[in-house]
């Protein structure tokens, strides 16, 4: 699916959208990776199943559970939203919203947030569940809000980034910006860091804004369009930005894999890379899935970055990596869940959720959650030998 950027038109291609589902110019016919067999060297434990509704819904939305340490919640596009117990998985609440669910979840202080496709942003209580307010936005949000203090961030996929005062739901200050007219169905989310927000848009361009009136810090360009056609000219940003100390790491569609610093927006360090499921980190490498879905890790700052480069998951949709412990973990389109070791990038485990396919992996005191695209969320317990 693309979307026309100032518009709810949503135009349908016949494309096979990989990486996060997309991927472009392949040659006709071609199919996603055999799974080949491997000593496993993990085991893994489910220690609780539940369902959410619908879960990701039949378009393409990247609904991701939030974790703190009374419960996980999680939220479906149908609009049902729950809360569950972390270690035993039972029910602490639910909400059956009115509303098609887009973007979220995001949590802060005592309030759940979450964005809709027709263009408004709800906020809940975390500990009821409760409506608690419901703001416009400019258009459909399919980012997770970022929360500091009272202030509340969302951005919507027509480029705008708006903060709303967390208690109330008013609207404090809106910084709009231009995105392309054709885009891939999806948008980065912000990130907050002291009084700054970041920001990355489908035009290729980064953003620092102060956070509690929203004037620009800095821009810099991280993506340029190249290329003939109008697909091999997009530089959609759609992964998360992922913090690293004093740096933000950033991946852009048929772009860079950037390093910037999070006071100057300078660029720190940069690779050739095509992605946009977003990034990890662990073993002082960063970790990334390319368009094709291949895993790979770089080594910061490095003359030849590339630590190891695992293709055996060709075109099979894969998620954002996930390190924790000494794993990597990655989604799939048919609901299994890979582990690779952060050495060498070879398989060291896997699990299946389910055969709806899975883009949500989450890690929290060493227990693996997962989010199916049905709506099955499981934690898991891994363990190695």
């Amino acid at each position: 699916m693309m979307k026309l950027s100032n518009s709810s038109l949503v135009l349908s291609l016949s494309l096979l959208l990989g990486g996060c589902g997309f991927f472009f110019g392949e040659p006709e016919g071609e199919q996603p990776a055999e799974l080949v067999s491997f000593d496993e060297q993990v085991s893994f434990t489910r220690l609780w199943r539940a369902g959410v509704g619908n879960g990701q819904g039949d378009t393409y939305n990247n609904l991701r559970p939030a974790i703190d340490a009374a419960a996980i919640y999680a939220a479906a596009n149908n609009g049902q939203v729950r809360a569950f117990d972390p270690e035993n998985g039972s029910r602490l609440w639910q909400n059956n919203l009115e509303e098609e669910i887009t973007g979220g979840v995001g949590m802060g202080n005592d309030y759940l947030f979450v964005g809709t496709a027709n263009a408004s942003l709800i906020a809940l209580d975390k500990n009821t569940g409760e409506l608690v307010w419901q703001s416009d936005t400019s258009s459909e949000v399919l980012s997770v809000p970022a929360v500091e203090g009272n202030t509340v961030v969302v951005q919507a996929i027509d480029g705008s980034l708006a903060a709303y005062d967390a208690r109330s739901g008013e609207r404090i200050w809106i910084y709009e910006n231009t995105v392309p007219a054709l885009t891939i169905r999806g948008t980065s989310s912000p990130l907050i860091v002291g009084n700054a927000v970041l920001a990355a848009f489908d035009n290729g361009v980064m953003v620092s804004v102060a956070l509690n009136n929203g004037t620009l810090n800095w821009d810099t360009r991280i993506a340029i369009p190249t290329g003939r056609s109008e697909i091999e000219r997009l530089t959609d940003v759609d992964a998360n930005l992922f913090l690293d100390g004093a740096s933000v790491l950033v991946p852009t569609l048929h772009g860079y894999l950037s390093m910037l610093d999070i006071n100057t927006g300078q660029i720190q360090w940069r690779v050739e890379e095509s992605s946009l499921v977003g990034v990890s980190t662990g073993f002082g490498n960063i970790y990334l899935v390319d368009e094709r879905g291949h895993v790979k890790a770089y080594r910061r700052g490095a003359q030849n970055p590339e630590v190891w480069n695992n293709d055996q998951l060709d075109l099979r949709q894969i998620s954002a990596p996930v390190s924790f412990n000494n794993y990597v973990a990655v989604g799939d389109f048919e609901g299994y869940i890979h582990l690779l070791s952060q050495v060498d990038g070879s398989f060291v485990g896997r699990y299946r959720l389910g055969s709806g396919g899975l883009r949500s992996i989450q890690s929290r005191n060493g227990i693996l959650y997962a989010y199916g695209n049905r709506g099955d969320l499981v934690a898991l317990r891994v363990e190695g030998e």
